[in-house]
């Protein structure tokens, strides 16, 4: 029986399998390849990895965990999960694994406005974090589409752009990718900038905390407490699926070792001590 199977393979899964696996605790990661930032080729604001394209940050991280023994991924698709009498079940294609720990890495889906021609542009010339793609903008026009966050994208793009232009997205008919930017067609003019900030409705990527009974922010994010443990014991949630924020790709990380440390003290083995004759 393994110790704990993380499901999902993004930098908060990978770096808990990292840490139980130094730990020599009997981990498995299952990683069903799809990522919440497929279409971004640079990621930014992880320090040593800025710049970097994300699938290295993925295959760096997988060579390292290749060095313990005890833990291993999967290129594989979950199917299901179930809570069993002291264990969980993890169904994935034909086979049935069991694990004492389930650890939920599965992150969040992104909706996308409607308006043609925004997902071609997505992660790209088209963000919704100025943390890590605002830089990118610098000393260009930059639209912010919509008006519920744009007072808090001004503040933070002020020092960074030539120019904000908040555009309502009643009015956008179209986002058509040009060099160096974005063309923007509306109801009576096109507007051309270098890039433009969205915001998006975020859901679970996948079922298995509804699965096995977690509890559920009435924004649809895992409900967990400090230590990334939900309400059913033996369940965690880490990274983007347990927030309402999203978190940095540094921030999941380092929630994924507070997970695994808690793990792997929980399911320590008692200690032999021995008294050295006198």
């Amino acid at each position: 029986m393994l110790d704990a199977i993380v499901i999902g393979g993004g930098p908060a899964g990978l770096q808990t399998t990292l840490t139980l696996g130094r730990m020599h605790r009997n981990v498995l990661l299952l990683d069903s390849g799809t990522y919440r930032n497929a279409t971004v080729a640079p990621m930014q604001n992880v320090i040593t990895h800025d710049g970097r394209d994300p699938a290295e940050l993925r295959r760096l991280a997988r060579k390292d965990i290749a060095a313990y023994d005890t833990a291993e991924i999967r290129d594989v698709t979950v199917d299901s999960v179930r809570h069993a009498v002291d264990t969980f079940e993890v169904l994935a294609g034909d086979e049935v694994l069991v694990a004492r720990k389930i650890v939920l890495a599965t992150g969040v889906r992104d909706t996308l406005p409607d308006v043609p021609g925004i997902a071609d542009a997505w992660g790209r010339e088209i963000a919704h974090c100025p943390y890590c793609h605002g830089h990118e903008f610098a000393g260009q026009r930059v639209a912010i589409l919509g008006t519920e966050r744009a007072e808090h994208l001004s503040a933070l793009l002020g020092n960074i752009a030539s120019e904000l232009v908040v555009l309502e997205q009643d009015a956008v008919r179209e986002v058509v990718r040009i060099d160096g930017g974005l063309r923007i067609v509306l109801d009576d003019e096109t507007v051309e900038v270098g890039g433009m900030f969205v915001a998006t409705e975020v859901t679970q990527a996948a079922p298995f905390a509804e699965q096995l009974g977690v509890n559920l922010y009435e924004s649809g994010f895992v409900e967990i407490d400090a230590m990334g443990r939900t309400n059913v014991p033996g369940v965690y949630a880490i990274g983007d699926v347990a927030i309402t924020t999203p978190w940095l790709a540094h921030q999941a990380s380092a929630e994924g070792i507070l997970v695994a440390e808690l793990i792997a003290g929980h399911d320590a083995p008692p200690i032999n001590n021995h008294k050295v004759p006198g």
